[in-house]
């Protein structure tokens, strides 16, 4: 059980259930309350993802900005996620930092602190580890000539850990089973969507793609203790299928890193996959997993390479329906041209673009295996008349949560 702060009062956007049924006792000192956060309601766990884009421009940015307590965007960011307070939470782009100051700036000045009635919200547990972004790699990777550009790196990035990511969970995380896969490289992938010019030569040099990794920033099978369960929370924040021309190389990592994913929980096809500690295979039959991200692909629209993300959401051990939705994302989708040429269902979108140029997307995911109970969804896109919808301004993302129950869960 751990140490969440509480009071009387609990505060939650329409149709988000509460987090927990408190406890009352009455005492020398009156009434007591003690939140029951084992387990909430109907023993469920409820998952999130969230893109934050809390990152700086240089090293060291964030860590100032954090650091002074005022940060406008990350108090929009807490304020969500405590109105939402998932059990266990993936932050995409939030820059990494080795010293893990970063996350415990941002868990002990904003989620530790009560954002606008918020109530506030502890996480006993985290998860940070190396990201591609930002780390050279020897090479001219975007042909400008130069070798010490964003483009360079085995991830685009200014500097190493830009864009990274994070893991909080108020369950224990099983850091000698977890696994990262930072360097696997994509040549090591079985038909491998290669770049290739228009004279079908190589877009990367045959030195560079011999040392070229397949994760823009990573890719983490996070393994969290439920009780006597292990749960594999499966992240990562592939590419966006964009920024590129007829060679399509960031539209074919996009695919090929959410492919990882489809290999990864299967026995018969992850064989050939290795971690950065040199353990190889992927799951085992009939292990519990979510898979969760921005991964930059609507099945729709958008521009992703061969609708990878179709192989994830169709996919027979995958549940995705019923898919997270909000009624936001639907009002939204009234503005601008770019949303009127759209197939996907509005009610599905997590991310808002240039209304005139991109629109909104379907791009984040909580994606549970079929052996867990998916009891409820949703996405935290307020209507544009509604208090909170003013925290949305934090991220052109938003966060999406489901709840789930395990198997033979009892209290």
């Amino acid at each position: 059980m751990s140490n969440i702060t509480s009071s009387a009062t609990i505060l939650v956007m329409p149709k988000i259930r509460p987090r927990f049924f408190p406890i009352l006792v009455v005492g020398l000192f009156g009434l007591t309350i003690f939140p029951d956060y084992a387990f909430s309601n109907e023993n469920q766990v409820r998952v999130a993802t969230f893109n934050t884009s809390l990152f700086g421009k240089k090293t060291g940015e964030l860590k100032q900005e954090l650091g002074s307590g005022q940060s406008r965007q990350a108090r929009n960011v807490a304020a969500i996620i405590q109105r939402v307070r998932p059990d266990i939470l993936l932050l995409n782009e939030f820059d990494f930092e080795r010293d893990q100051q970063n996350v415990r700036l941002f868990e002990r000045l904003y989620l530790g602190h009560s954002q606008e009635d918020g109530q506030p919200i502890k996480y006993p547990y985290t998860f940070v580890a190396p990201v591609n972004t930002g780390i050279a790699s020897g090479f001219d990777l975007d042909g400008d000539q130069k070798k010490d550009g964003a483009g360079d790196a085995f991830g685009y990035g200014n500097f190493p850990g830009q864009y990274g990511m994070a893991v909080l969970s108020r369950f224990p995380i099983n850091r000698q089973m977890t696994r990262t896969f930072q360097k696997f490289l994509w040549k090591d992938m079985p038909k491998a969507l290669t770049p290739t010019n228009k004279d079908n030569t190589g877009f990367y040099s045959q030195e560079a793609w011999k040392q070229f990794r397949l994760s823009s920033k990573s890719h983490w099978d996070v393994v969290i203790e439920l009780r006597q369960q292990q749960l594999h929370f499966l992240v990562s924040h592939p590419t966006p299928p964009v920024f590129d021309k007829e060679d399509d190389h960031n539209g074919r990592r996009n695919h090929d890193e959410i492919r990882f994913w489809k290999d990864y929980i299967q026995p018969q096809t992850s064989v050939y996959i290795y971690d950065d500690r040199g353990g190889v295979g992927g799951l085992k039959k009939n292990s519990l997993f979510i898979i969760a991200g921005d991964q930059n692909a609507d099945p729709a629209d958008g521009d992703s390479t061969g609708s990878p993300i179709r192989m994830l959401l169709q996919h027979a051990s995958i549940q995705a329906e019923p898919a997270p939705g909000s009624a936001g994302a639907v009002e939204a989708s009234r503005f601008g041209k770019a949303n009127l040429k759209h197939r996907g269902k509005p009610k599905l979108d997590t991310a808002q673009f240039g209304p005139e140029t991109v629109g909104n997307l379907r791009l984040d995911y909580v994606l549970p295996s079929k052996n867990l109970r998916l009891v409820d969804s949703g996405v935290f896109w307020p209507l544009k008349n509604e208090p909170e919808a003013r925290f949305i301004q934090a991220s052109d993302h938003r966060l999406v949560w489901i709840d789930i129950q395990l198997p033979s869960m009892k209290r």
